[in-house]
């Protein structure tokens, strides 16, 4: 690999190499399947294809919230996507998602099957098809849409961004990881503001906007991902983030989205069929 400080761009730039560090046996600059795979389909209305990283625990959460809620219809079957493996470039999941990224989800409950793909998306159909976790008052909807939105644009310069450089990029390049920290702790400080004067992102009720964050800025408050981050951003600064991250975590529905279709870390619910899948005998821990 060219040392950063010297690469020069090519006129026109061709994908002669792996690259994308630990992720480079699934990147790759073209969409579409790259295998004959169909999807299993349980008997629940909701089929959810996913894994358990935070765009994938973003829509377990809120189906664990529906159901806590008494949202009979909000049952579901979460299938296990290893991305990966490359499971999301199978022909039944493109068809689901023709952009190959985890969650998807396929609504069976009506006359035809509906696909709905983007966990922000996800999040705002089911809200509205159930009546929850969305406020109907104009300012309410706007102000908790503003926040889902904020995290659907702020969630790859954290992601793809900070936590690819910092933690999984080959080299470490000091100019990447700077560009990024830097306006990950600004994101931060975004939401300690905001949770400074408001209990929940939209207002004083819980919804899909706190729903949509928590997986992402309360991993990474509470350590969970890209190594030492926390430490390294110093995340202890943000006092009034932490109290929403830890108030939204102690939710036992969070608890258990936090499970399904987890891979590594804590004990994990590979697939979930049944609400009886989290008791401890059906729970698989991968660690």
């Amino acid at each position: 690999m060219s040392d950063a400080s010297n690469y020069v761009p090519p006129d026109v730039w061709t994908w002669n190499k792996a690259n994308g560090g630990r992720f480079a046996n699934i990147n790759r600059p073209v969409s579409g399947a790259t295998h004959e795979k169909a999807l299993p389909v349980g008997r629940h209305p909701l089929q959810l294809y996913s894994q358990g990283t935070p765009n994938g625990v973003k829509v377990t959460v809120m189906l664990e919230e529906l159901l806590a809620a008494g949202h009979e219809g909000a049952e579901y079957d979460a299938w296990l996507i290893r991305i990966g493996d490359g499971d999301q470039f199978g022909s039944g999941f493109v068809e689901v998602n023709p952009n190959s990224k985890i969650p998807a989800l396929m609504d069976r409950s009506g006359a035809e099957p509906i696909r709905v793909f983007e966990s922000g998306a996800i999040l705002v159909y089911l809200a509205e098809k159930f009546g929850a976790f969305l406020p109907t008052g104009a300012a309410a909807r706007a102000e908790c849409l503003s926040w889902l939105f904020w995290q659907v644009g702020s969630g790859p310069y954290l992601g793809g961004g900070f936590g690819h450089f910092y933690a999984y990029a080959p080299t470490k390049i000091e100019y990447a990881i700077d560009r990024f920290a830097m306006e990950t702790k600004r994101q931060l400080d975004v939401l300690d503001k905001r949770l400074a004067v408001s209990r929940y992102l939209g207002g004083d009720d819980y919804t899909i906007a706190d729903m949509a964050v928590w997986p992402w800025y309360g991993a990474l408050v509470n350590g969970w991902i890209y190594g030492d981050s926390a430490q390294f951003l110093s995340v202890h600064e943000y006092v009034h983030l932490k109290r929403w991250v830890d108030e939204v975590g102690a939710r036992p529905a969070v608890q258990r989205g936090r499970m399904v279709n987890r891979t590594s870390g804590e004990p994990a619910l590979l697939e979930r069929h049944d609400a009886a899948d989290f008791d401890q005998g059906r729970i698989v821990d991968s660690r």
